[in-house]
């Protein structure tokens, strides 16, 4: 599915192929509840932490829950979950890698021979690899699809708002106002394509140290939360800074099960009942 991969989608359709592609889509969303894309307008900010650590949180309450990994040319999702291989087909469609009986996953790394490979694509080719993800995935049925975007406000969040209507966004940011500059365009773009946003999260809020004990604000504090009130825009929590979380993204191992007792992980607790109320 890139210059590397196993095959590149086309960007261009007839009108056969582009209905059964709409169908594909539509039946494949029918069967999941709750979709939610997690964005945002600053790379930097742990928005593939945030995105792989609720999915975790929702799927540890029993929840049916898939991730699907839209950042094309830096996807993480596999190592994040420790996850091996390549997507295999189930039938017609391609079969997720399971993480847990609850989790499962689909990211373009999982198609790559050599998972180093850069994926060079233009916008079509994205924006129709992004539907095949949806339609020709056996995600089965869903309680949540949490959709990791990568920074910004092009192709792959488009792509999504125009293809799965009902999506509401996360906004991820950290407290400092450069990122919080570029939030205030994430929030334009969910205006713009009528997406309903959900909520916004503060990232990297504050940090204990491990030696003093003491707390430091490494990117100033609250920042998230006064956009949220002044945007009109419910805030969803502070995660503090833990440099396990980064420990286990690199390990591909559950943060939330290693340190369930941390500030941390109790916060994307928190934010996980948030979304399941």
């Amino acid at each position: 599915m890139t210059s590397n991969a196993a095959q590149c989608p086309s960007a261009s359709k007839s009108k056969a192929a582009q209905d059964h592609e709409d169908t594909a889509v539509r039946e494949t969303l029918d069967r999941i509840r709750h979709k939610f894309l997690v964005m945002s307008g600053k790379g930097g900010v742990g928005k593939t932490s945030v995105s792989v650590n609720l999915a975790m949180a929702l799927a540890e309450r029993g929840h049916r829950v898939g991730l699907m990994d839209i950042d094309i040319h830096g996807p993480d999702i596999p190592r994040m979950l420790g996850l091996n291989g390549n997507l295999e087909g189930s039938g017609s469609k391609l079969k997720p890698l399971a993480y847990s009986p609850g989790l499962c996953a689909v990211s373009v790394e999982s198609l790559l021979p050599n998972r180093d490979d850069a994926v060079i694509w233009r916008g079509p080719l994205k924006h129709s690899f992004i539907r095949q993800f949806i339609g020709d995935v056996e995600w089965g049925p869903l309680d949540y699809l949490v959709i990791d975007s990568p920074p910004g406000t092009g192709d792959e969040p488009l792509t999504i708002a125009q293809s799965i209507p009902d999506a509401r966004a996360i906004i991820v940011t950290t407290p400092q106002e450069v990122s919080l500059g570029d939030v205030r365009k994430s929030i334009s773009f969910c205006k713009t394509v009528k997406m309903e946003i959900f909520g916004i999260i503060e990232n990297m809020s504050g940090f204990v140290c491990p030696h003093c004990k003491q707390p430091v604000q490494l990117f100033g504090s609250g920042g998230g939360r006064e956009l949220a009130a002044s945007s009109g825009i419910r805030f969803l929590g502070h995660i503090p800074f833990d440099m396990n979380i980064v420990s286990c993204g690199d390990q591909g191992a559950s943060f939330l099960k290693n340190f369930k007792n941390s500030q941390a992980a109790k916060a994307f607790d928190s934010i996980a009942s948030a979304i399941c109320q």
